[in-house]
């Protein structure tokens, strides 16, 4: 062991005030104090460690068993789960942003958030009707090794955890198919009287990406209480946002079988929408109006919680049973129910903020996908189901089209290219409105990209911004009362 090390185990070792995160940058002041040039970043020390193994034959080269490693080495450096807990609530008692900003950072440091293959997204905003909406292409999980996806094939499946979500995710060594967990830490705190967790996303999609799980893996469902614990959880932490996917197939989340819930530190396009009109609904003391944005919301505004728990519960219950067939909307066929929402809840001040997102996945012969779902036209650019995230204007579209909207450039230039079939007839209307150059191509691609995002959402709106569906929107609200 050289000086330098001997030196940092004695100051960690007497100080109770150092947490082991804090080796490595100890080890490079020292080194830089005593003019050691062999002093080395965290990544260099793992990078290092990780081809050790692979030489000594410790682990095998591939992508998941380095994930494992990696992990295990953080894992060295990252406090005990009680430890964390413990400090997250003493912080807590201060000030609850100061808790949630060690938190964040210590999962930053940790690995646990990849901050580095994050960066790699590809991020711009797009001027619409509707406002600034968000476009990324996500580039930051890296794609399986097939190898290790024939390896997951042949290896026993043991059901534990039961999903990527679970709290028994905390710690978890990982295995081929299932990422690496060990330097995963959880926060419990109390939710509707039953005990839940907080951590952030891995692969997180704006900033303090944060996800709150019940402890007990059960499906997601939205109701009273899915309002309850959406404010609850804004008063906890007000600094945040929070927010339910549906619970419904094509109009939800990827993730039905374990209720949770996702929220953070970002202002989204839909949250500085404005109230196009105001309505009236019969509850007391709850400021309510339907705002400009491509999804049919409804946005209530109280200083009293229960008030809007009771407001959003009328509308909720109401919608899960109105059909229009002017509009085609249909609360069931026969015993299949169609109707949910999008709630989202926000702090502004004092008061309490909450979104309604009226969603239908009802399908049919000309709209397979769903009446209320990215029509066949836009799929080229997104085909997925529309989740919270997007419901707010924020696009997280598909790795693919960092190389496909490339080879559509080279397209629209007349140069030799390899544009993917599905791509053709959007170039050529694009070919039709625009007089394409070098200079110009990409920042127009750029452009109507975000513009086939706001259709996308356009699609996903069950009142559409025409005058049938808005007479059509208002006949709901008058249902209400």
């Amino acid at each position: 062991m050289s000086c330098v090390d001997k030196f940092v185990d004695q100051i960690i070792n007497t100080d109770n005030d150092y947490q082991a995160l804090d080796r490595i940058y100890l080890y490079n002041r020292i080194c830089a104090l005593v003019g050691d040039d062999n002093h080395q970043t965290d990544d260099d020390i793992k990078t290092a460690l990780i081809n050790t193994a692979i030489k000594n034959n410790k682990i095998e080269d591939n992508q998941t068993a380095k994930e494992i490693l990696n992990d295990q080495l953080m894992d060295f450096v990252t406090p005990l789960p009680s430890k964390v807990n413990q400090k997250f609530w003493d912080l807590y008692q201060n000030d609850p942003e100061e808790a949630t900003n060690y938190f964040y950072q210590l999962s930053q440091n940790n690995d646990y958030i990849k901050v580095k293959a994050i960066a790699k997204n590809i991020s711009y905003q797009t001027a619409t009707d509707y406002g600034n909406l968000e476009i990324t292409i996500n580039l930051s999980k890296p794609e399986k090794d097939p190898k290790a996806i024939a390896a997951a094939g042949r290896q026993k499946q043991t059901g534990y955890p039961k999903c990527q979500l679970c709290i028994e995710n905390e710690g978890y060594l990982g295995r081929l198919g299932y990422p690496a967990r060990s330097n995963h830490r959880v926060i419990r705190f109390t939710l509707g009287g039953q005990t839940w967790g907080f951590q952030y996303s891995p692969y997180a999609y704006f900033k303090e990406h944060a996800i709150f799980l019940n402890k007990i893996h059960q499906p997601m469902i939205i109701n009273q209480h899915t309002f309850n614990n959406l404010l609850e959880i804004v008063r906890i932490f007000p600094q945040y946002f929070v927010g339910s996917n549906a619970d419904l197939p094509i109009v939800g989340g990827s993730m039905l079988s374990h209720d949770h819930y996702q929220g953070g530190r970002h202002n989204f396009p839909m949250m500085k929408a404005k109230i196009e009109r105001e309505i009236d609904i019969p509850v007391d003391n709850v400021k309510a109006g339907i705002i400009k944005w491509p999804m049919s919301t409804i946005r209530l505004t109280s200083s009293d919680p229960e008030e809007l728990v009771k407001a959003a519960t009328l509308i909720h219950e109401n919608w899960m049973n109105y059909s229009d067939e002017s509009v085609s909307i249909k609360a069931y066929t026969d015993e299949t129910r169609h109707h949910t929402v999008t709630p989202i809840a926000y702090r502004n001040g004092n008061e309490y903020v909450m979104d309604i997102v009226l969603r239908d996945n009802q399908t049919s012969t000309k709209y397979p996908d769903g009446i209320f779902h990215p029509h066949q036209d836009v799929q080229h650019i997104k085909k997925e189901n529309i989740g919270l995230i997007e419901v707010m204007g924020r696009a997280i579209l598909p790795a693919r089209l960092k190389i496909e909207l490339k080879e559509v450039e080279k397209y629209l230039l007349n140069e030799s290219n390899d544009i993917a079939e599905y791509h053709r007839p959007w170039a050529d209307q694009l070919q039709e409105k625009y007089n394409f150059n070098k200079d110009n191509v990409s920042e127009i691609v750029e452009k109507e990209t975000g513009l086939v995002f706001a259709r996308v959402l356009e699609d996903a709106g069950v009142f559409k911004w025409n005058h049938q569906g808005q007479l059509a929107f208002d006949k709901f609200i008058g249902s209400l009362k």
